[in-house]
């Protein structure tokens, strides 16, 4: 497959042409630096959640042997199957150095190094649907103007406010000391997708949700039956 083929462009149901701007300097989103080439990527369903799990600035891709690579600066979507959902943007970042294919041999083939994509915008928790686009496997090259309407759709970015979150245990130990070192040693074993993370606006506790697995679940069992 040829770099131009990997960039035919796909359409988008209700897509515009994403010259709208937000306040906020939020028309840089919608545009691309460089017109020749924008992408999007593919996240499989565990890695999608894992991406919802735990914070990153960055999102690191393999397995990209034998298709063009995107330049530093190229504008990119992310998305998730199942139906196709928009989850974020980004921009590629400078692509880690080759790897070998056994890291154990210096003889050994030499493969690309890894796709790094710095986030600009995230969606994760209320993807946004998208219809009539046709995607090529992991990485597909998109029309810039395709890329500026999937940006569009996002609008503009909601207000950040300031949340307490809290992680509570019941420890057994024999000193401050020791509860706070086997506080730690359960959450590195355990982390957010068994324990449950509380968290409420801050100044309203009385909101106070409890978050499992990245979505809001129940902690009270006699609302259970």
């Amino acid at each position: 497959m040829t770099d131009t083929e990997l960039r035919s462009s796909g359409t988008i149901d209700g897509g515009t042409d994403g010259s709208r701007s937000w306040r906020g300097g939020r028309r840089a989103e919608l545009e691309s630096s460089d017109d020749s080439a924008a992408w999007a990527v593919l996240l499989p369903a565990e890695r999608y959640e894992a991406e919802r799990l735990v914070h990153h600035d960055t999102l690191e891709l393999t397995g990209l042997d034998g298709v063009a690579r995107p330049r530093p600066g190229d504008p990119v979507a992310v998305l998730v199957e199942e139906p196709l959902r928009l989850v974020a943007l980004g921009r590629v970042a400078l692509t880690t150095a080759e790897s070998r294919e056994d890291p154990d041999d210096p003889q050994s083939e030499a493969g690309p190094g890894a796709l790094v994509v710095t986030y600009t915008r995230r969606v994760l928790d209320e993807p946004v649907a998208v219809g009539g686009l046709a995607l090529d496997g992991l990485l597909t090259g998109l029309d810039p103007a395709v890329w500026r309407a999937l940006a569009a759709r996002l609008g503009p970015p909601p207000a950040r406010r300031s949340w307490l979150v809290s992680l509570d245990l019941p420890i057994e130990a024999a000193s401050p000391a020791e509860a706070v070192r086997l506080f730690w040693s359960y959450v590195q074993e355990l982390g957010p997708r068994e324990l449950p993370a509380f968290v409420s606006p801050s100044g309203d506790e009385l909101a106070m949700q409890a978050f499992v697995l990245g979505v809001e679940a129940n902690q009270d069992p006699e609302e259970d039956d």
